[in-house]
């Protein structure tokens, strides 16, 4: 008997068009897998801090041919610097071993120049803004998704990346509560301690700001003196400044009991105003950078009001990441600190990893689509994992008290090749590739480990292009 499911590319609809969501609509792109991306904002702006790029995505970029555009819009990033309030140096953080290591050094650009390098590689007419998710639900092996607009969208798969606060998760995971199937971990509000604001300035006059003509620049993480704040500050090759404000909270926290307990005082910390409230409160904040005397305010008033956010920092790993014809992606299914800039890097390797899977799919039945869901949690947890724990044991050496203390101390005094090996080697690892595109060279003194779901996608490729030829 014929299946009727073989042959047949499955449709993909990718709720939430953030850096994870564009990844994987790009290499569902290049593979020619059907796909729509829904975004509930009107428009895409370019909030966050600078974002470093080094090589465990250079592979991957090089294959959708974007690596050599990236390089010219980036500063490489060798070391960075670590300070005390107001500009007393401590320490210096040396990266310099990660292109030996994984053949690419780590560069720093702007978020949104490596969002529309992505960007440029989808079709625009196959991302839909405005589509606010009401309702998801699965009938005769298919998904569909309700917008608040009355628009309905039908697939086969459905994508939740839609962030830390996932609609897509939300209903994912009280269908499996009503099922008894939900881990009790699960149910868990979004624990976080620190609250964070982020910012890129317009471009700013070199001669203030001398170190905007210096591309080795290292950014440089200020910790406060006698408040819990550190600040983190990055240049770019588009001479504007990146910020990233950290708040340290003594304690967790959850959005639900800081809503509650801010009740509907619009000035509070987590009113429409918050972000406003939190410059106010830091813009005296000194700098390292510049040529005179300059606080967080000079950067702050040359930064347009609308591209400064606020943001708490949550720091969870999921146990359910899928469920039948539903699987989460990046932010949706972990969380983490970004004292280490994993949470980019790995939402992009979610993407590969899952594309790598649908390009492979035997079928669209839900057994096919549930094994490749399940290999996809399989290969993608234990990195997430190692991290999360990677982004605490960074984010510690920001911290005030006895903890922050000796994790600094250990940094401070750790040989450089314990630091290497330790630290640095660590990070170089993972670097998947795309098994559906010519594969690339693999540089640097360490074997990346191996992608089952790129081994996998490699070998349905060449079957695909033996027959072709045949």
């Amino acid at each position: 008997m014929t299946n009727t499911h073989t042959q047949v590319k499955p449709t993909v609809v990718i709720v939430g068009a953030g850096l994870g969501g564009i990844m994987l609509g790009a290499l569902l792109e290049k593979c020619s897998v059907p796909y729509i991306i829904l975004e509930r904002a009107s428009a895409v702006k370019p909030l966050g801090a600078a974002i470093s790029v080094g090589c465990g995505l250079a592979p991957a970029f090089q294959q959708l041919g974007i690596f050599d555009k990236l390089v010219s819009l980036a500063n490489p990033s060798l070391y960075s610097l670590v300070l005390r309030e107001p500009k007393e140096l401590l320490l210096t953080l040396d990266y310099t071993a990660i292109k030996g290591f994984g053949g690419h050094q780590p560069r720093i650009l702007s978020r949104h120049l490596l969002y529309d390098l992505l960007l440029n590689l989808i079709p625009i007419q196959k991302i839909h803004f405005n589509k606010r998710v009401l309702t998801v639900s699965e009938k005769d092996n298919k998904v569909f998704v309700n917008s608040t607009d009355g628009s309905v969208y039908e697939g086969d798969i459905l994508v939740g990346a839609d962030g830390a606060y996932s609609t897509v998760r939300q209903q994912l995971y009280e269908r499996l509560k009503r099922e008894g199937k939900l881990p009790e971990s699960d149910e868990e509000a979004l624990p976080f301690s620190c609250t964070c604001l982020v910012g890129e300035t317009k471009p700013l006059n070199p001669i203030q700001f001398p170190e905007l003509n210096n591309v080795d620049q290292p950014f440089a993480t200020t910790l406060g003196k006698d408040l819990p704040y550190s600040w983190v500050l990055f240049t770019t090759s588009s001479r504007t400044i990146s910020f990233m404000v950290v708040q340290h909270l003594d304690k967790y926290t959850n959005k639900t009991a800081e809503r509650d307990r801010a009740g509907d005082d619009d000035n509070s910390e987590w009113g429409p105003n918050a972000a406003q409230v939190m410059c106010d409160l830091t813009r005296g904040f000194p700098i390292p950078f510049g040529a005179g005397d300059f606080t967080l305010g000079d950067l702050y008033d040359q930064t347009p009001k609308e591209l400064i956010s606020k943001v708490s920092l949550e720091e969870k790993v999921f146990e359910t990441w899928f469920s039948g014809r539903t699987v989460l992606l990046g932010d949706a299914c972990h969380k983490f600190l970004p004292a280490a800039g994993q949470g980019a890097l790995t939402s992009m390797h979610d993407a590969i990893t899952l594309a790598n899977l649908i390009y492979s799919l035997p079928s669209n039945s839900n057994e096919s689509i549930e094994t490749s869901f399940r290999e996809y949690q399989d290969e993608r947890m234990p990195p997430a994992i190692d991290a999360y724990n990677s982004s605490k044991a960074m984010a510690k050496g920001m911290e005030r008290g006895i903890g922050g203390w000796i994790a600094f101390q250990a940094s401070k005094y750790m040989p450089l090749w314990v630091w290497n090996n330790l630290i640095v080697k660590p990070g170089c690892v993972h670097r998947p590739q795309i098994g559906f595109l010519e594969r690339v060279k693999a540089e640097g003194s360490v074997v990346p480990t191996v992608s089952p779901s790129c081994e996998k996608a490699r070998s349905v490729f060449e079957k695909r292009a033996g027959a072709v030829l045949a």
